[in-house]
């Protein structure tokens, strides 16, 4: 900071008049004015908002991703227009398991995308005798399939082929999925269903 020199007074000379004169002579620039609470307040408010925005948009591309459903295939738990969070990470760190509600892109038409439960995966033996769901010789149990949605469909004995699964709706009888068009490759699927956030009735972890 620049200093500025005391004025030295001649004492050969008379005392100047009282008044301005008399103090030091001080750098005439005024300092620069401190910005305005207002101004400030703004700049902070921008800051935070640019900040949210960036950690929502790594969060929807590496994260989480809202979806709509569309269609009554996954009812009772999930019903037309739910909107839910896929989680679109967790697949890169854990594997996929039987009872998973997974999103993929429709074997036949990949800019669709589809949601159903897993009920088979890679080498698995599965076979369906008159609605009920056999895989490796075991009776499945499947309490996420009330009564009145089940049907009467049968398929005989496959198996899962490596790096595929077998995906079904909870609502067995107007469900279009693997009995249809067979396993869905694992490069097609893109994400888990693990959030309802809409309507509030079926708010809920997907089960």
């Amino acid at each position: 900071m620049q200093t500025v020199p005391e004025n030295t007074q001649n004492p050969t000379q008379a005392d100047p008049p009282l008044g301005d004169a008399c103090q030091p002579q001080l750098n005439s620039t005024p300092p620069p004015s401190a910005p305005s609470p207002k101004t400030g307040g703004i700049g902070l408010w921008v800051r935070d908002l640019l900040i949210s925005a960036a950690a929502s948009v790594l969060i929807i591309t590496f994260l989480y991703q809202p979806v709509r459903v569309e269609g009554t295939s996954m009812m009772p738990r999930l019903e037309d227009r739910d909107r839910l969070f896929i989680n679109k990470f967790v697949y890169r760190i854990s594997s996929i398991e039987r009872g998973d509600v997974v999103v993929f892109r429709y074997p036949r038409d990949p800019e669709k995308s589809y949601i159903k439960r897993v009920i088979a995966l890679p080498g698995d033996n599965i076979r369906i005798d008159n609605g009920v769901v056999w895989i490796n010789g075991s009776r499945q149990h499947e309490s996420y399939v009330p009564n009145e949605y089940r049907d009467n469909s049968s398929m005989a004995e496959m198996v899962v082929p490596a790096d595929s699964y077998f995906m079904m709706g909870d609502h067995r009888s107007i469900s279009w999925d693997s009995r249809a068009f067979g396993p869905v490759e694992r490069s097609l699927i893109y994400g888990k269903a693990v959030l309802v956030i809409w309507p509030t009735r079926d708010a809920g972890v997907v089960r």
